[in-house]
């Protein structure tokens, strides 16, 4: 039985691994393995050498992304500048429509006012004609009333100096009365709408006091 338990124990012992000796590198020595000498389950290194020189480009740029940054915040303000504008335009047109509206109007409504003021200078001469004359003079200042409350006002012309933009001039005449450049006299009322002129006033304009020389001739 001792003899059997040997046995068993000397079948176990695996034999005894053959040294084999490598030889020794020197650092520096390339190896040569081919290709398919490698195993396919080993995971290759691969050292990546850093590139230094991506950091100097990105610092370059950095001035190049401020200046876009710069102009695009700048097109920003503008394009906000440029859309209060547009507003404060469409504002004042708005406002300007709304004002100047009833110009038309007014336009054809001269010739009403026109037509009653030589009615009335008709009755002034004619005798007989008071209630005629009082009804006219009532339609005339009901029809200005309505004109002064919609902002059309008559232009104010006889004493004043000669204002091109008021005023149109169809004459001149001498006056010892009123000075020269002076309107001596309204041939037909002028009306402005706030402050636009529906149309002019027709005027006479002194040139002055006659001098001494000139009466003689």
């Amino acid at each position: 039985m001792a003899e059997s338990g040997k046995s068993k124990s000397e079948k176990k012992s695996p034999p005894a691994a053959s040294a084999e000796v490598l030889p020794e590198l020197e650092l520096g020595t390339d190896l040569d393995i081919p290709l398919g000498e490698l195993d396919e389950d080993e995971p290759l290194v691969e050292l990546v050498q850093e590139d230094d020189g991506d950091a100097p480009t990105k610092e370059m740029r950095l001035p190049d992304l401020q200046a876009e940054l710069q102009n695009a915040e700048e097109r920003v303000l503008r394009a906000q500048a440029e859309l209060e504008n547009f507003r404060r335009r469409m504002r004042r047109e708005m406002e300007n429509e709304r004002q100047y509206a009833a110009l038309p109007l007014l336009n054809d409504l001269m010739t009403v006012v026109d037509n009653l003021g030589r009615a009335i200078g008709a009755a002034e001469q004619s005798e007989g004609q008071v209630g005629l004359l009082d009804g006219v003079k009532m339609v005339t200042s009901q029809l200005m009333g309505a004109l002064e409350k919609h902002h059309c006002t008559e232009i104010q012309a006889d004493g004043q100096p000669f204002d091109p933009n008021l005023h149109e001039a169809i004459a001149q005449q001498p006056s010892d009365e009123y000075a020269a450049g002076i309107v001596m006299m309204t041939t037909q009322a002028g009306f402005q709408l706030n402050d636009r002129v529906v149309r002019p006033s027709q005027v006479i304009v002194s040139t002055g006091p006659v001098a001494e020389g000139e009466s003689s001739q």
